[in-house]
């Protein structure tokens, strides 16, 4: 049986400005981050279970 999540509470006022402001403000990821991001996110879910 599975349950819908939560509803996210809301974000205040300028949130997702801020975020982007970090983001901006971030130096590039390097080609070795990209590469274990990348594995990372196309684990199977059983990999995933056993970490």
């Amino acid at each position: 049986m599975s349950h819908a999540p939560a509803p996210r509470p809301a974000r205040p006022p300028g949130y997702w400005e801020r975020i982007d402001r970090i983001v901006s403000q971030a130096p590039p990821l390097t080609d070795a981050q990209r590469a274990r991001l990348r594995v990372i996110f196309h684990q199977t879910d059983v990999t995933k279970e056993a970490a």
